[in-house]
């Protein structure tokens, strides 16, 4: 059973190696997305009003077909506006436009953060990031019981000391379990995140998932300048607590435009409340209020700023990193050592699969 385990491990890692290192070196960048992001104004203090809110929305619709604004918060200092084109632009607090592009190419933070949730191919995409999730979770388990009977062994080290599969194969089990709860969280948050259906069912116990929110309809054409403060001092109002995050068009004009707002208690950067407004008045035509939510909704809320690093302050933001850059290590390496490392000492037994004699200098 345990060779049959061990030959399962490798071989998924070999294959599937290198795309693990990829979601863990983009996921690791991401985590710092905020402190990268090279713009003018980007670390200006947040101190918009809902007239300086509805002032970015005014000349954020004048550059196109808007999709959705996400506005500035404490950490990033610059609303962006994102086009159905999928072109782009970022707007200072005083409603003047810094910078523009055409396509996400030309933003690294809007590729790198394709690449990591999508591969760069939508919907099929996604799937594929979940099943790697799942694969995560399988191979931080797999291993933790191949490592088992090495664990008087035991050694802490970055890189191994050669690139011979011996060396590596004892530095993979070693650093990964130096990684396991990390690459544990990352692998379950991923999957749950990507596959609806699957966290319906983990999180059964705890009680039913709601539908996804969706804007109600509205009878009235919208305008074709809408009064944004208006309409966003009136969301405002429904929660006064609670910051005003993003502004989603609605595709069809007979549906509500949708604000997200985030209440002190959320973890979710851009929060999980929900205003829908009718923007031939800019009334409030419906709300979601994750304060009475259920416990499986409260639960999944969390997954993506754990997953994210938007909670738990620095400390959590370096165990990610950390994991993420451990995982670029596990994939390479052992995508290496599966298919180019020197075989010319002789067969190496699959990680795990001896059992430990005598001293580290004799097992070395």
């Amino acid at each position: 059973m345990m060779q049959g385990i061990a030959l399962l491990h490798r071989w998924t890692g070999g294959i599937a190696g290198l795309l693990l290192a990829i979601m863990g070196l983009s996921g690791a960048l991401l985590v710092w997305k905020d402190s990268w992001v090279s713009v003018a104004g980007a670390e200006t203090p947040l101190q918009s009003s809902t007239v300086d809110l509805g002032q970015a929305v005014e000349v954020a619709t004048s550059g196109g077909d808007l999709s959705y604004i996400t506005f500035a918060d404490e950490n990033f200092g610059l609303h962006q506006a994102i086009y159905r084109d999928e072109s782009g632009a970022y707007v200072d607090q005083n409603g003047h436009v810094v910078e523009q592009w055409a396509s996400q190419w030309e933003r690294p933070e809007l590729w790198v953060f394709d690449l990591h949730h999508y591969l760069f191919a939508g919907d099929t995409g996604e799937l594929v990031v979940g099943g790697l999730g799942l694969l995560l979770l399988g191979f931080s388990m797999t291993g933790a019981v191949l490592w088992w009977r090495t664990r008087k062994t035991f050694r802490l080290r970055l890189l191994p000391p050669r690139m011979t599969r011996p060396a590596i194969v004892r530095q993979h089990r070693d650093i990964g379990m130096i990684a396991l709860p990390v690459l544990l969280l990352i692998g379950a948050t991923g999957a749950l995140m990507a596959f609806k259906p699957l966290a319906a069912v983990v999180l059964s116990p705890l009680g039913s998932l709601p539908p996804r929110p969706e804007a109600p309809p509205v009878t009235a054409v919208p305008p074709a300048r809408p009064d944004w403060t208006r309409a966003l001092a009136n969301a405002q109002s429904a929660f006064p607590d609670a910051a005003v995050r993003r502004l989603q068009m609605p595709r069809d004009p007979a549906k509500a435009a949708t604000i997200r707002l985030r209440q002190p208690f959320e973890w979710t950067p851009n929060g999980r409340t929900y205003v829908y407004l009718d923007l031939a008045t800019g009334n409030v035509v419906g709300t979601v209020n994750p304060a009475v939510q259920n416990r499986a909704q409260a639960v999944q809320d969390t997954f993506y700023p754990l997953h994210a690093g938007k909670v738990g302050g620095i400390v959590w933001k370096l165990a990610l990193t950390a994991g993420g850059l451990i995982l670029v290590l596990l994939g390479t390496l052992a995508v290496w050592s599966f298919w180019f490392a020197d075989r010319r000492k002789g067969p190496v037994k699959p990680i795990g699969t001896e059992a430990p004699q005598g001293s580290w200098a004799q097992q070395r």
